[in-house]
């Protein structure tokens, strides 16, 4: 029998705004998901050890704040520093458009801006998780 893809929901930086993350995060275990929601003000330290000791499937990241492009590259090097770079990591929220590239170049697989079908973001990590047996 397959395992439920874990994921960690984390809300980094100073933003305090967390609606979306825990409307994500009841979305996600909706659809059958093991979520663990990390709460406000995260460090991409504390995201990064999160994952590791709640063996995450997949990482998503919400950020309102404008932080992506300081707290994403810290979060990838983190997650490969551990053996993690295997972990799916999302993010959703206000990111602009010239900075999409540069977040796909650093692993950053999929990006979610608002009004993004809650349908799409799970069909987006059912078809990019690795398989768990």
């Amino acid at each position: 029998m397959a395992k439920k893809i874990r994921v960690v929901i984390a809300k980094p930086g100073l933003d305090g705004h967390d609606r979306g993350a825990k409307v994500i995060a009841r979305a996600l275990r909706d659809a059958g998901m093991e979520v663990i929601y990390t709460g406000l003000r995260q460090t991409p330290e504390m995201i990064a050890a999160a994952a590791l000791q709640e063996d995450a499937d997949v990482i998503g990241l919400s950020i309102l704040s404008g932080a992506h492009n300081h707290i994403a590259p810290r979060l990838m090097q983190l997650l490969k520093d551990k053996g993690l770079d295997d972990v799916l990591v999302v993010i959703g929220g206000i990111i602009p458009d010239v900075d999409i590239p540069a977040l796909h170049q650093i692993g950053v697989k999929g990006i979610f801006l608002p009004g993004t079908p809650m349908a799409e973001i799970i069909g987006f990590i059912n078809s990019h998780t690795r398989a768990r047996v």
